[in-house]
């Protein structure tokens, strides 16, 4: 049923007006009246309507106070406006509520049966709305934990490409390319850093409190990524805009966690720590998530993080970490003028700071192309020669002159970033050398974008972007193209029937041939073979 309430001050239109719905629409409403503007804010406050018929001329309280009071408490609520011929122009102009209709006094059966009908369809309409809205957060509710720990799966075991981070990013509303770790871990109770009853605590928590665990995460942590149970640990990632975390912020997110650990232990019978990494990109993940696991072994308590232990790096004041940050960041990005600018800054630098320490620079400069190199060979760069780099040592050795050690410095990263570079195309042009080949061994039979795909060992989505970026059309259009192509051939060898042709091209419905076909070359297949 619906609620209708009806607010004017002539009680013979009030009667009228519960005639007309009572006839009209038998059943179907529970009806309220009201003679002031006061009494039909408190009775539809109280009762709640699905639609008012509102008279403007209220006692007391006009009608348009009487909305606007009304439209407080309940926004959905439906206006029906009943004015006297001469207001009728005022209430139009001077009313901005959502008003659905006005009708005029006296009004008629049809005008009233009308309005309502209207506004029947309308509720209809939002609660419909309201159901989609609900199923939609029901499957989000349902599949953002699978994308979740999709994503935590992959940037833990570095499983990923650059598409695949960008995927998850879009789909968990991640902008930021910056995070941390932190790793949630439970048992029975705490013995020193080691937790006791790992594997009942581990399949009481899947079965009985994982989604309240999650739940308090996100509550403390609301942007959080939150990962499945593995063993007694679930792993967080956290985004951040930042590439570093201060001091202060440090020890806000310290007591968060506590607190986390709190919360944690009095909704479960289980005893929590969590260990969190430092701030990493998200490529990099699994070198925060390593730190977080290693915060947890190196102390006692509940909470512990990676830059207030022994274990965490520290560095002269001097040092400049985001420039060395910077540089294997755009190394790795194969961003060759920013990697470049950054190193030449470094070495700059040291001239500046240890001039007079020539072999500290030499030893600076190497650890630098080294694992410049090392980054060069992972990212798919040139072979790895073992004896490739046995003239480093003596050529530095032999450089009294700083200039020209930095530029034998810069020269090495010049190659190294240029080969990331050009490994990561060479592994590009590798990946769709193949599907070419595999497309002319097989363009005969059934071929699908995910069994390519699979037969590469690299998403579907990734393989797509790929094959259009390199051959400038999509898959399905370079294989319409390759088997149409093979028909021409095959069409100009008279003992071949059409349906013979379709079938060695890869199919083998013959009108479905004959529309590829005609659709590609503007001919059928019998005209195209009429014509040569």
């Amino acid at each position: 049923m619906y609620r209708i309430l009806l607010a004017d001050d002539e009680g013979i239109v009030l009667n009228s007006l519960k005639f007309l719905i009572e006839k009209n629409f038998d059943g179907k409403f529970e009806i309220e009246t009201a003679k002031t503007g006061r009494g039909a804010i408190e009775t539809a406050l109280d009762f709640r309507p699905d639609i008012i018929f509102m008279d403007i001329q209220m006692p007391g309280i006009n009608g348009i106070d009487a909305m606007k009071e009304i439209r407080q408490s309940l926004p959905g609520v439906i206006f029906v406006v009943l004015t006297a011929y001469d207001k009728f122009d005022y209430a139009k102009e001077s009313i901005n509520l959502g008003v659905m209709e006005y009708l005029n006094k006296p009004f008629d059966q049809k005008d009233i049966v009308n309005v309502i009908g209207q506004a029947i369809d309308q509720i209809e309409d939002r609660i419909r709305r309201r159901k989609a809205d609900l199923q939609t957060k029901e499957r989000l509710e349902t599949v953002t934990p699978i994308i979740e720990n999709g994503f935590i799966y992959s940037v833990i075991f570095e499983e990923q490409v650059d598409e695949d981070i960008a995927n998850y990013k879009d789909l968990l509303g991640i902008t930021s390319s910056y995070g941390y770790m932190m790793t949630v871990i439970f048992g029975e109770k705490q013995q020193g850093h080691l937790m006791t009853n790992v594997v009942g605590s581990s399949v009481k928590a899947q079965i009985t409190y994982y989604s309240k665990v999650r739940e308090l995460i996100k509550e403390t942590f609301s942007e959080s990524v939150v990962g499945n149970i593995s063993a007694n640990r679930i792993p967080v990632y956290m985004p951040t805009a930042e590439s570093h975390m201060e001091y202060s912020e440090r020890g806000v997110v310290i007591e968060k966690c506590r607190a986390l650990v709190r919360n944690m232990a009095k909704a479960t019978d289980i005893s929590f720590r969590i260990g969190i990494g430092g701030i990493k990109r998200i490529k990099n993940a699994s070198e925060s998530y390593e730190e977080a696991l290693k915060a947890l072994i190196s102390t006692n308590g509940s909470v512990a993080h990676v830059d207030d232990l022994p274990i965490a790096v520290s560095y002269e004041e001097s040092y400049p970490v985001d420039i060395e940050k910077a540089i294997f960041e755009k190394l790795e990005d194969g961003n060759t003028d920013e990697c470049l600018l950054r190193a030449g800054e470094f070495f700059d630098w040291m001239i500046d700071r240890y001039s007079d320490d020539v072999m500290s620079v030499r030893l600076k400069a190497l650890e630098f192309v080294l694992r410049a190199e090392s980054t060069m060979y992972r990212s798919g760069g040139p072979t790895y020669e073992f004896a490739s780099r046995k003239d480093y040592l003596s050529q530095i050795m032999e450089t009294e002159n700083l200039d020209r050690l930095k530029a034998w410095y810069m020269e090495k990263f010049r190659t190294a970033v240029g080969n990331v570079t050009t490994g990561s195309k060479d592994r590009t042009h590798h990946v769709i050398k193949k599907a070419i080949d595999y497309i002319e061994e097989n363009f005969h039979k059934e071929i699908s974008l995910d069994e390519l795909a699979g037969e590469l060992g690299i998403s579907s989505y990734y393989f797509s972007k790929l094959f259009k970026e390199e051959k400038g059309e999509g898959f399905v259009e370079y294989l319409t193209r390759r088997r149409v192509d093979e028909a021409k051939e095959l069409l100009k060898s008279p003992e071949h029937s059409i349906k013979e042709v379709g079938v060695a091209c890869g199919y083998t419905d013959p009108n479905y041939f004959s529309r590829i076909f005609k659709k590609a070359t503007g001919m059928t297949p019998t005209e195209y073979k009429e014509k040569i």
